[in-house]
């Protein structure tokens, strides 16, 4: 008898469920807090839980988009020990234009987790970075670095632009913050990366600025003490499942190399413009 009440009572609980759902199809039974009570919870995330906070819903996304949620965050991580370059100092910081991009930087300098993890980067990847395929190179540069070595090495600089989601699944674009804020997360630097390759001496390159990236290597060099990198530019990007065709393409080769780093934006070696 007790088996029988307790199963026409969890029937009862469902329709009542059901019943509700329909009722309420667009979800309005939950509270709605007001964006104050949002903005004093933020105070309290750490920066690496800022996605998931953004997620809770649309007011806490908001307030991710504040100018007083960025300068909360850079005062709260702020430490007169940190070395910051003059555009990440807090005279700067006053500035908003481009206030997401510098706080996030700065971060990177102050704050311990973001700290180590470019600090533990080695001299040479262990395995061949995928990230950079069909980007698009922007500018190169390379110049001589004198060391403790009796000879100088040479450091060549290739600043890449990440492809776009829309190349990737043709979508629009996702969330953009309120009027208000653009200038705050105006960042001329989004989606770009800088891939620094150091040899042992120098190597001519030719003219790849404007072309897509298509192929990166990394093996052993010919005195197999050392690595040699070997990058391929085409004119338009590579479909996803073709291989480049390496005879369309402009090869260059490095080699004998001595490290290779790939900086993204926000890494404290990527160089940017004190005016931003």
């Amino acid at each position: 008898m007790d088996t029988k009440e307790s199963i026409n009572g969890r029937a009862a609980s469902r329709k009542k469920k059901s019943k509700r759902h329909k009722e309420n199809p667009d979800g309005g039974g939950g509270e709605e807090y007001p964006i104050d009570i949002w903005l004093l919870l933020a105070s309290y995330i750490r920066p690496e839980d800022i996605v998931r906070f953004s997620l809770i819903c649309k007011k806490a996304w908001t307030v991710t988009c504040t100018a007083a949620f960025w300068t909360r965050l850079y005062r709260r991580h702020y430490s007169l020990d940190a070395y910051l370059p003059l555009r990440l100092r807090p005279e700067s910081m006053e500035k908003l234009h481009c206030l997401r991009a510098c706080v996030i930087r700065s971060l990177y300098h102050m704050y311990e987790p973001f700290a180590s993890r470019v600090s533990r980067n080695p001299a040479i990847p262990d395995s061949t970075p995928s990230t950079l395929k069909n980007s698009r190179c922007l500018l190169f540069w390379c110049k001589k670095i004198e060391g403790n070595r009796q000879e100088a090495m040479w450091e060549f600089n290739f600043k890449f632009k990440k492809q776009s989601p829309r190349f990737k699944s043709k979508c629009c674009k996702g969330l953009q913050p309120p009027i208000q804020y653009e200038e705050v997360h105006t960042n001329p630097d989004q989606d770009c990366c800088l891939l620094q390759i150091t040899t042992f001496n120098f190597i001519f390159v030719p003219i790849v600025m404007g072309m897509t990236f298509t192929l990166f290597t990394i093996n052993v060099s010919t005195d197999m003490r050392h690595h040699r990198v070997r990058l391929v530019f085409q004119d338009a990007p590579v479909r996803n499942g073709k291989k480049p065709r390496l005879d369309q393409g402009v090869q260059v080769v490095l080699d004998p190399v001595h490290s290779v780093r790939l900086l993204d934006w926000w890494h404290p070696q990527y160089p940017f413009s004190p005016k931003a």
